[in-house]
């Protein structure tokens, strides 16, 4: 038996997350999409809610001949978090962590241009995706943005395996998440429709909520 679609697309779950939402950030909340796809989520959020809306950018370092298997992560800052030689040597973690560099560098090109990043000190932080699976992408955001000086951190998405939704709750100061079904084995199984998000997209969504102030 298959499971049920619990959202149309990206842009009617973040118009459902927004609703659960209100009340429990702040008017002065930076909202910070997870390339690509969480973007869209965060941009309804963040238009619906009045928040401005950025980007927070992870990049994954997958284990060797396994490379969706999460064993690290590069952040904006260049930062290497939470990778260690158990599943892989100095060297590959050097080489990885060298191309993560250059893409977060293409893609802030691409995404921000010219903008400088937002501040984060002092200020609540909404870290928004599509879904949380493994859920190492959204803790390295979490520790991003900390280091970066965020007064309090909140992660939201629409659907989420429930082992990952708790160990959010270990290191976030609050969670939103809508659905945690038990029989989870990927994000776009809880989507009618789950298309790739393209950078434009992203672009496109970013450059119209910073024309909105």
């Amino acid at each position: 038996m298959g499971v049920i679609a619990v959202f149309a697309d990206r842009h009617d779950a973040g118009r459902q997350l927004a609703g659960a939402l209100r009340g429990r950030v702040g008017v002065g909340s930076l909202v910070m999409g997870v390339p690509r796809g969480g973007v869209v989520v965060a941009a309804e959020v963040a238009r619906a809610l009045g928040l401005e809306l950025d980007v927070v950018i992870v990049r994954k370092i997958g284990a060797p001949g396994n490379p969706e298997y999460a064993i690290g992560a590069i952040d904006e800052d260049g930062r290497l978090i939470g990778a260690g030689t158990s599943f892989a040597d100095e060297a590959f973690l050097r080489r990885a962590a060298e191309e993560g560099r250059a893409e977060i560098g293409r893609r802030l090109t691409a995404y921000r241009g010219d903008r400088p990043q937002p501040r984060i000190a002092g200020r609540e932080v909404l870290l928004v995706d599509d879904g949380i699976a493994t859920g190492f992408t959204l803790r390295a955001a979490v520790e991003s943005v900390r280091h970066r000086g965020a007064a309090r951190v909140v992660v939201a998405a629409p659907v989420a395996a429930p082992e990952s939704a708790r160990e959010m709750r270990d290191i976030a100061d609050d969670v939103i998440v809508l659905a945690e079904p038990e029989r989870f084995y990927a994000v776009g199984q809880f989507y009618a429709r789950f298309d790739q998000t393209a950078d434009s997209e992203v672009v496109r969504l970013l450059t119209d909520a910073w024309e909105r102030g």
